[in-house]
C-alpha cells in the first residue's frame, strides 16, 4: 500500500509541477488531432539537429500541458521506446563514413552517430506530440474529432468498432483458453501444440465472424444506415485557435529553420 500510495503522491506531484500551464484535455479534440498531425508530418521532415532539439522540447512542454499518469505514460513510452533504442545503437556501427573510435574492434562512424541522433530526436518528438495531443483523450472522442475532420466514414466506423468490441474478443480468447486449460492442455513445442493453436484462432475467427453478423442484425432492427449520426458537438474557443496557431508558427519556424541550414 505504501509503494501505491508514494507512487499516486509522486504523479500528482509531477502533475502539479506544470499547473502554470493549461490542461490540454479542455482544449478542442478537433484542434488537437489536426495541429498533432501537421506538426508531426513538419518534424518527420527535419533533418537539422538543431531543428529536430526545438521540436523535442515543445513536444515535452505539451507533453506537460497534457497532465498524463507518469508511471503509466513511461510504461508506455518504454514500450515504443526499446524497438528505437535498437535502431539507435546499430546505426554508428553499420553506417559508413568517417571513424571516430572503435567499440571491440568496430568502427563507431560520424555519420552513423549523427543519424541515430536525427532517429531518436524525430522519433520522441513525434512520439510526445502524439502521446500528449491524441494519447490524453478517450477513444471515441478521438473517433468523433475524426468525423468532424472529416475522415473517411468507414475508416472511423472501424475505428469506433474495433475500440468498442476488442475488449469483447478479448474475453471470447479468454474464454477459450480456459477451456483449453479444463481439459488438460499445455503448451509445448510439439504438432500437436501447433494444430491446438490453430484450432484456437480459427475458433475466435469463427466466433467474431457469428458475433459481427448478430451486432450488424441488432444494430439494422434500431435503424442503422450505414451511417453514425455523431450527437457531440465540439466548440471552438479562441484559446483553441491561438494553440493551433502556435503550433502552426512553431513548425513554419522549424521549417524555415531548416531551409536556412
Amino acid at each position: 500500500m505504501g509503494g501505491v500510495q508514494a507512487n499516486i503522491l509522486a504523479e500528482k506531484e509531477g502533475v502539479d509541477s506544470f499547473r502554470f500551464l493549461p490542461q490540454l484535455r479542455s482544449f478542442d479534440p478537433r484542434m488537437r488531432v489536426a495541429s498533432a498531425f501537421a506538426f508531426a508530418a513538419v518534424v518527420a521532415a527535419l533533418h537539422s539537429l538543431p531543428m529536430l532539439i526545438a521540436a523535442f522540447i515543445v513536444s515535452l512542454v505539451c507533453a506537460a500541458m497534457a497532465r498524463l499518469p507518469l508511471m503509466k505514460t513511461l510504461l508506455h513510452i518504454a514500450v515504443v521506446e526499446s524497438f528505437i533504442l535498437v535502431l539507435i545503437l546499430t546505426l554508428p556501427f553499420t553506417m559508413a563514413g568517417e571513424t571516430l573510435f572503435t567499440v571491440a574492434g568496430l568502427p563507431v562512424s560520424k555519420e552513423g552517430l549523427l543519424r541515430a541522433a536525427e532517429v531518436g530526436l524525430k522519433a520522441n518528438g513525434i512520439l510526445f506530440m502524439l502521446i500528449a495531443m491524441v494519447g490524453s483523450m478517450e477513444p471515441s472522442t478521438l473517433g468523433h474529432a475524426l468525423h468532424h475532420l472529416k475522415m473517411p466514414e468507414k475508416l472511423v466506423h472501424i475505428f469506433l468498432f474495433t475500440v468498442r468490441y476488442i475488449d469483447v474478443l478479448y474475453q471470447e480468447y479468454r474464454a477459450l483458453r480456459t477451456a483449453m486449460k479444463c481439459r488438460g492442455f499445455r503448451a509445448r513445442t510439439d504438432l500437436h501444440t501447433l494444430r491446438t493453436i490453430g484450432y484456437l484462432v480459427g475458433m475466435l475467427l469463427a466466433r467474431s465472424l457469428e458475433r459481427s453478423d448478430r451486432i450488424m442484425e441488432a444494430m439494422k432492427c434500431r435503424g442503422f444506415d450505414g451511417r453514425f449520426h455523431v450527437l457531440v458537438a465540439f466548440e471552438s474557443r479562441p484559446r483553441d485557435f491561438v494553440l493551433a496557431a502556435f503550433l502552426g508558427l512553431v513548425s513554419l519556424g522549424l521549417l524555415w529553420g531548416e531551409y536556412l541550414a
